[in-house]
């Protein structure tokens, strides 16, 4: 996927674990373990602002685009 999750990264940046977060956040911790972890299919506006506003960061913080190796042009 071209996509990547930097969320971790950020997380550890800001010294917050997933269950703060979470709670802050309001979604499940099973819900941010998947975004996290790079397989969720798609991240709503409002909960990567949430994230944004309170991990004090920009969403370009968290997910990053590379393009695929193993695509032609």
């Amino acid at each position: 996927m071209a996509i990547i999750v930097n969320l971790d990264v950020v997380m550890a940046k800001r010294k917050i674990s997933s269950a703060e977060l979470a709670q802050a956040v309001d979604i499940t911790p099973a819900n941010l373990s998947i975004l996290k972890t790079g397989k969720a299919r798609a991240v709503r506006f409002s909960t990567l602002e949430s994230l944004c506003k309170i991990l004090k960061c920009q969403p370009g913080d968290i997910l990053e685009y590379r393009e695929d190796e193993n695509e032609s042009e």
